[in-house]
């Protein structure tokens, strides 16, 4: 059943968008109409931003920095959307939902925010200021897979096509937000040069207390055993894709139909094996051994 969170979407026909290129990366068309907020939007010293490719598990690092900064109280948790306890900064859809500068405008310090933006096109300001960042980066086979899937249930997401076809445009760097080769090499080859913290979803789903900690270390905060384990459980994938504040359930089917699958469809490492045919899977193996193939970036699960 459909939550009543957004009343102002009841009734509103919601266009899938065309891609345009902003700067050269292609975005949905409705982007545009707040991109120069964008670029110009003024970071704070305290702010933190999470990156990821999409489909990534930025909804992921977006709960447990959440649960991090309200040590763990689950109630505090539910004060909101995910989407708008941290918003994405790119976010805008004109008259339809709050754009993302405008929630984060509003927010008070210490402001968390998330963005799918390459690292070339991050606002100055953030560098300026020397916010942290942590990114979180997923192999490149269950991206493709999680986004195929992502593109049917989105409707801010272009028409996906055929699996076939989907596969080619992603491998083209031709979908929402560009190519994963140059997202996630980007970020790497930044890691050394800013406050980054650079981690892998395969580690996160395989330790994540380890990675948790980690996190927790970067954001500067001490946190009780108990603590831990709560947020372990609470940002757990059977946890969180039945918590309506964190799997888009707010949303209505005009936005996100999830009767074609779900935001949380399965949060699993090798998803990929069960889509891929023996010649896609050649085929993909060699397009990104030459995309891959000089960069110190590894991945779990790919080739």
């Amino acid at each position: 059943m459909e939550l009543d969170y957004h009343p102002e979407l009841r009734g509103v026909t919601v266009r899938r968008p065309q891609l345009k290129l902003l700067e050269d990366i292609p975005l949905p068309d409705f982007f545009a109409g707040n991109w120069e907020v964008v670029k110009n939007f003024q970071a704070k010293p305290d702010d933190l931003l999470i990156v990821t490719y999409p489909k990534a598990g930025s909804t992921w690092m977006q709960e447990i920095v959440d649960l991090i900064s309200q040590n763990g109280d689950v109630e505090m948790c539910k004060r909101a959307a995910v989407y708008y306890r941290v918003p994405i900064l790119e976010f805008f859809m004109e008259n339809i939902l709050p754009t993302g500068t405008d929630l984060l405008e509003k927010m008070a310090s210490p402001r968390m925010m998330k963005t799918h933006l390459p690292i070339q096109r991050i606002p100055k300001s953030f560098w300026e200021q020397d916010c942290k960042t942590i990114v979180v980066a997923r192999n490149a086979k269950d991206s493709l897979v999680s986004y195929f899937h992502f593109y049917h249930t989105c409707h801010l997401m272009p028409e996906p096509g055929t699996w076939e076809e989907f596969c080619q445009i992603f491998m083209e760097g031709k979908v929402c937000w560009g190519s994963w080769y140059d997202h996630v090499k980007g970020w790497w080859e930044a890691k050394d040069k800013h406050r980054i913290l650079f981690l892998f979803y395969e580690d996160i789903k395989e330790n994540p207390r380890r990675e948790i900690l980690k996190v927790a270390e970067f954001m500067g905060k001490v946190l009780e055993e108990d603590v831990i384990e709560k947020i372990i459980q609470l940002s757990s994938f059977n946890i969180m894709k039945d918590n309506p504040m964190v799997n888009y359930d707010t949303l209505p089917e005009s936005v996100m139909n999830q009767k074609i699958s779900r935001f949380m469809r399965k949060g699993e490492v090798g998803d990929w094996k069960n889509h891929f045919t023996v010649s896609q899977n050649e085929d993909f193996d060699e397009h990104y051994a030459r995309q891959m193939g000089h960069s110190s970036l590894k991945f779990r699960n790919v080739l």
